[in-house]
């Protein structure tokens, strides 16, 4: 091989290399949750649940070893979507009410019957996010959080975890980092090992010992 096809292969390799472990770390980047109000967020649990694209989401009322929780805590839907809270029978009596947002979430007076149910279809007036509480426990931590259509503020995950954690910091997850490093080191010492090849060593164009 000539050196400049080689030095032409070796750099296209390289730019592969850096363009695929940059395109894993945005999309590792760009994974996202609604901005929930701080308190949504506190809520009690704190579970969250993804779950656009389903018609119908059940919350627990009444979740958690004391029975103070809504399970998930946070829950991001489509509009068109059933929700049906149905209580668990622990924690004593509970409802389902607004504190701010555009959903007009109203179970009630509390009830602690288990298999109770409060059935709320969402639609695009409730598009956005919506704080809620169970008005006899919101000073224990009952709170939940609704977030509804595609137009709502949101927040990068980033979904990086592990160590060393000032490389989760940057936005990219852990292990699509290291394997980007990884390949361009590989093409950066094969780009070497092989230029000193071509240059000093045996190849199939210089001939044994580089004399010929």
């Amino acid at each position: 091989m000539k050196r400049r096809e080689f030095v032409r292969t070796a750099g296209g390799a390289t730019a592969a290399a850096a363009a695929s472990a940059g395109a894993a770390g945005t999309a590792a980047a760009q994974e996202v949750e609604p901005d929930w109000p701080s308190g949504a967020s506190g809520g009690n649990l704190g579970t969250y649940q993804d779950a656009r694209g389903q018609d119908e989401v059940t919350i627990a009322v009444g979740a958690g070893d004391q029975g103070l929780a809504f399970d998930p805590t946070l829950v991001w839907v489509d509009t068109g979507t059933t929700i049906t809270w149905e209580w668990t029978g622990s924690g004593g009596d509970h409802n389902v009410v607004t504190v701010e947002g555009p959903a007009s979430l109203d179970s009630g007076d509390p009830v602690g019957e288990e298999g109770a149910t409060y059935e709320y279809e969402v639609t695009e007036e409730d598009a956005g996010i919506t704080h809620y509480h169970c008005d006899p426990h919101t000073a224990v931590g009952m709170h939940g959080g609704l977030a509804v259509g595609g137009d709502v503020a949101t927040v990068s995950t980033g979904g990086a975890t592990g160590w060393p954690e000032d490389i989760a910091h940057v936005g990219v997850v852990l292990h699509p980092h290291w394997i980007g490093l990884a390949a361009m080191f590989g093409v950066g010492l094969t780009f070497v090992f092989t230029f000193y090849l071509l240059k000093y060593g045996v190849s199939a164009h210089t001939g044994h010992g580089g004399t010929q």
